[in-house]
């Protein structure tokens, strides 16, 4: 199987060790999986276009990338793997894909077409990626500084996070741990540009506010943004915009990180692993920073929490996702209050 499969599998079992899970506590028929990603394996792809170039393809080639390149065996395996027999979506809706599986995720439960969920984004890094990005002029010469005036651009990153998600009753019937509550999703599409965000930032607002709504929340209760934060001068700018617009005044006072400052730029698998910083956020109310901020930006008047992490008690976390195609995506985390 491909690398990005390979992380969403070891991803979903520390996952559920972590919650503790035991096959003994798992209807498999009413267990899902649900994984975005932005390429699924492009490994795959290049190992058979290097063998196109060699005069091939060879047969190990394209035995290859049938076995191994369709995005939906990425969900598929990891239900083998967890003996999960429910409703198993591959969501590829680029960079907000990870929040997109969450989304859904809570979909499937409030529907109650599932009782646990593991949800979550796959991706690995790949030269596809990287020459996609480098001749979008979008990855950056040295570092990434995401808001800062100097910004140049993006770094390609890699990984998968999982999270499991189930009902506070389920939880509770079995004594689980909760590190937070998914108070409310919001999703939106710009359906502006192919690779550009809406220049208003009208569809991160939309996705915002609507993220507010399904949680029953004003815009004063949110203590802390997660956000996309590529360090590309157009979507930092954008963003911040975006905020400006949803949280008025405050903008400038709640605390906004980037943790891609850290990591790198993940894909598909970027707003899951995000996800679960701010699920540790509203547990351990510790917020991350942004790294190498050493210039402010005034197109990005926030507070950026610049290059040390902070003390702050978290009731609840925005994690925020843009991708391409003007896929935007929300989500809402709130501390849990047995």
């Amino acid at each position: 199987m491909g690398r990005a499969t390979q992380f969403a599998i070891l991803a979903a079992r520390l996952a559920l060790a972590d919650a503790g899970l035991q096959p003994r506590d798992v209807a498999p028929a009413r267990a899902g999986v649900t994984i975005g990603t932005t390429s699924g394996e492009p490994k795959v792809v290049e190992r058979l276009q290097d063998s196109r170039a060699a005069g091939g393809p060879d047969d190990d080639a394209l035995r290859e990338l049938a076995a191994a390149y369709p995005s939906h065996l990425i969900p598929a395996r990891v239900a083998s793997d967890v003996g999960f027999r429910g409703p198993a979506l591959t969501i590829p809706t680029a960079c907000a894909a990870g929040n997109h599986a969450i989304a859904h995720a809570v979909d499937l439960l409030r529907a109650e077409r599932a009782d646990i969920v593991l949800a979550g984004g796959a991706d690995a890094f790949s030269r596809i990626t990287f020459t996609g990005f480098a001749r979008l002029g979008a990855i950056a010469p040295d570092t990434c500084r995401p808001f800062d005036r100097h910004r140049k651009g993006m770094v390609p990153g890699e990984g998968s996070a999982m999270l499991v998600l189930e009902t506070a009753a389920g939880a509770a019937r079995r004594g689980a741990r909760i590190y937070a509550e998914v108070a409310g999703c919001g999703l939106s599409c710009d359906a502006f540009h192919m690779t550009g965000g809406e220049p208003s930032g009208a569809g991160a607002v939309r996705a915002m506010e609507a993220a507010l709504s399904d949680a029953g929340l004003t815009p004063d209760a949110v203590s802390y943004i997660s956000a996309h934060g590529t360090g590309t001068p157009a979507n930092d700018r954008l963003e911040a915009l975006a905020i400006a617009r949803v949280f008025g005044d405050r903008a400038r006072r709640i605390p906004v990180s980037s943790i891609k400052s850290m990591l790198g730029h993940a894909m598909g698998a970027a707003s899951a692993i995000e996800a679960a910083v701010c699920a540790l956020a509203t547990t351990e109310h510790r917020i991350p920073p942004t790294l190498h901020y050493d210039t402010p930006d005034p197109d990005c008047d926030l507070d950026c929490v610049p290059n040390e992490a902070r003390e702050l008690h978290v009731r609840v976390a925005m994690n925020n996702a843009y991708g391409f195609g003007g896929n935007n995506a929300s989500v809402l985390f709130r501390e849990w209050r047995s």
